[in-house]
């Protein structure tokens, strides 16, 4: 029974507030007053956020030209599938995206530094170089 009361309470304050944010918006309608509303929208990294292969950290180039000649890695989830979760990279279907470690020199771990290329695994369309764990991408050119 407490239960439900509690519900009905949470409710109705719920209610109460939204009707409380709808108020407010249309008093400041009223007024003249332009409200904007923007969703967060996916930051697809710019074409200027080019990075060659020359200045790619050693380890980099390395990590690169094993994933251009098929070769074999280092760690279990190099080759795996990336979901682009962040969205940070042009939208594509699930398993375009395949994630590379980049060796980081004194880490005991696998490190922040990825490779991430798109198409397919011996031949990709084209590569993506992150220093900071996905939270930024440059693209790879030749």
């Amino acid at each position: 029974m407490w239960r439900e009361v509690a519900r009905r309470q949470a409710l109705r304050a719920f209610s109460t507030a939204a009707v409380a944010v709808r108020a407010s918006v249309l008093g400041l309608l009223v007024l003249g007053v332009t409200v904007s509303v923007q969703a967060r929208t996916p930051s697809i990294a710019p074409p200027s956020a080019v990075i060659s292969i020359a200045e790619l950290p050693p380890q980099g180039r390395e990590t690169y030209g094993r994933i251009r000649s098929g070769g074999t890695f280092r760690h279990e989830k190099d080759g795996s599938v990336f979901g682009n979760r962040e969205r940070l990279l042009p939208p594509r279907a699930r398993g375009y995206y395949r994630e590379y470690t980049v060796r980081t020199p004194g880490a005991s771990d696998r490190g922040a530094r990825r490779i991430v290329c798109g198409g397919e695994p011996k031949a990709p369309d084209r590569c993506y170089y992150t220093s900071d764990h996905y939270a930024s991408f440059r693209e790879i050119v030749e």
